[in-house]
């Protein structure tokens, strides 16, 4: 049998069972799987060749991250289905010769797109943190927005959130507090000020550890007037004494930066095992930083106030690195995306 979620399982049944885990399939592999396998059941289903109608890899990746993203393949089969049911009701029609399908013709048959187009914000900014949330439907981006305003210290968090996010975000909150000396934030900031943590998309229902680390920048970003790093992605969970824990996931979060034109990526120091599950594509054109504390995490992706004559970053703790150094205190140089195969 299988099932979307392990414990909407009965407990006494799913004691009696082996539990295979199985990843969702990334957009990459699910054009993959449609090439091999469902165009040809589908074209034999509707009764058509690929004389009436031809794909590339471009529309399938269209349908896939526009209309149907999802883990498995059933709303993904449906849309590539409607698409050649058009075209089987107008060669009985009598209509002759090939459609080639681009994307003005699947919006037409489809409709307009149901997802947004994936794509980071890559300009510093205080307060805005890229995290990297796991999802039913596979990784994800998500902008993390701290603000502070004058008040008397409380803590506001907005966006659906679970009790383990919650616990995040107060954890996060305490670290930056007793990291305050070192981070140059006044002891005023926590009671002259209100901070606000906002998790956009509220209708989302967001749960997990793996935004401890983003979560815990854009308070210390906020708190220190300091802009943080854009092009970087990150994900892990942070202790009250600052170590970065394992997450899960890995392969999907490292593949939706990807897809949304971020070239690095900073992990758990224990998630570098799962490197070897992302696309060798993927890997040989991303940087990735494998951290163990907090404090790391500040000195790479915290940069200077942009006032002349500030204070210097704190922590002065070289993390280990995969690919290429980062610079401490600016973004890295650019590294040229794969240029993607054609069939």
């Amino acid at each position: 049998c299988t099932a979307n979620n392990l414990f909407d399982i009965p407990a006494p049944l799913r004691d009696r069972m082996e539990v295979i885990r199985i990843a969702g399939y990334t957009i990459e592999e699910k054009v993959e799987i449609a090439w091999r396998y469902l165009l040809p059941k589908l074209f034999e289903e509707h009764g058509i060749t690929d004389k009436d109608l031809q794909f590339t890899d471009e529309v399938l990746t269209f349908v896939s991250s526009r209309y149907s993203r999802e883990a498995g393949l059933r709303g993904f089969s449906r849309n590539v289905a409607a698409v050649m049911r058009k075209r089987a009701r107008k060669k009985a029609d009598g209509e002759e010769g090939a459609w080639v399908v681009d994307n003005a013709l699947v919006e037409e048959i489809l409709g307009v797109p149901r997802y947004p187009l994936e794509e980071a914000e890559k300009e510093p900014e205080i307060g805005a943190v890229t995290g990297l949330p796991w999802t039913s439907t596979g990784g994800d981006l998500m902008v993390i927005e701290a603000l502070k305003m004058p008040g008397s210290g409380r803590l506001i968090v907005t966006g659906q959130l679970g009790e383990v996010m919650r616990e995040s975000v107060d954890a996060g909150y305490s670290y930056v507090r007793s990291r305050a000396d070192q981070l140059h934030i006044d002891d005023k900031a926590f009671k002259d000020f209100d901070l606000h943590i906002h998790f956009p998309a509220g209708a989302i229902p967001k749960d997990g550890p793996s935004a401890g680390i983003s979560i815990t920048l854009a308070i210390a970003s906020v708190l220190s007037d300091r802009p943080v790093r854009r092009d970087v992605a990150m994900t892990g969970e942070v202790t009250l004494r600052g170590k970065v824990l394992e997450i899960g996931g890995v392969k999907e979060k490292v593949l939706a930066a990807y897809r949304a034109g971020l070239r690095e990526v900073i992990l758990p120091k224990s998630n570098e095992k799962d490197l070897r599950d992302v696309p060798d594509e993927v890997r040989t054109n991303m940087a990735f930083t494998f951290v163990q504390a907090m404090d790391e995490v500040l000195r790479l992706a915290l940069l200077q106030p942009t006032a002349i004559g500030a204070d210097k970053p704190p922590a002065d703790v070289q993390p280990e690195r995969a690919k290429r150094p980062a610079l401490a205190d600016g973004p890295v140089a650019d590294v040229e995306s794969a240029t993607p195969a054609t069939r």
